[in-house]
């Protein structure tokens, strides 16, 4: 394994460590997107629970207790019920983009390594062969074998940068995706809750 870090060169290094940080944001965003890290089953429940005024402390309550994207929200949501229902959807749609963007966070640290694993896979490749074909406009060509050899140690950092680029393109998808499916839910959630709670107000 060494040998073959070693044989790509500086760019296979470069590769190392965008490896290591997309394992690194694989990891923290697969914990931080948790649904019950952004959707707490309790506060869900007290959420659709809570359909008049007398139901909003235990709301609170259990809102404070769970901090979370929908936790914020909702809390937002609770303090400005006395404010007409328009303005307060418009604040809530305001802070649940800011929300989203904190879900989103380290997303583009992904979706860069997706583009640069191939493009430094190139570059190492290139930089081989240039130094490979270099090497043999000195010496000639005399053996087919160091030349067959030497091909393959340059080619070592293309398979690196698509090993480097492939698990993050599937994890950036994956999240991505699952940051669009809580965004949902969260507006679902609220809706449904600003609905009960203005009813009496229209």
């Amino acid at each position: 394994m060494w040998e073959f870090l070693r044989a790509g060169g500086p760019v296979m290094f470069l590769l190392v460590i965008a490896s290591i940080v997309g394992i690194a944001f694989t990891i923290e965003r697969g914990l931080a997107l948790r649904r019950a890290m952004v959707i707490p089953p309790t506060l869900e429940t007290a959420l659709d629970n809570c359909r008049t005024p007398a139901d909003l402390p235990r709301l609170a309550q259990v809102a404070h207790a769970t901090p979370s994207a929908l936790s914020r929200l909702t809390l937002l949501a609770q303090d400005h019920l006395k404010e007409p229902k328009d303005e307060t959807v418009d604040l809530l749609e305001t802070r649940a983009r800011q929300e989203v963007v904190k879900l989103e966070r380290g997303l583009v640290i992904l979706e860069i390594i997706v583009g640069i694993g191939p493009l430094l896979g190139l570059v190492g490749t290139i930089h081989g062969l240039i130094k490979l074909f270099g090497e043999l406009g000195k010496s000639g060509l005399t053996d087919n074998t160091a030349l067959a050899a030497g091909i393959s140690v340059a080619l070592n950092t293309t398979l690196m940068g698509l090993l480097v680029a492939i698990p993050a393109l599937v994890a950036w998808s994956y999240y991505s995706k699952k940051v669009e499916n809580l965004a949902v839910d969260l507006e679902a959630l609220l809706d449904r809750f600003l609905r009960h709670q203005y009813r009496g107000k229209l």
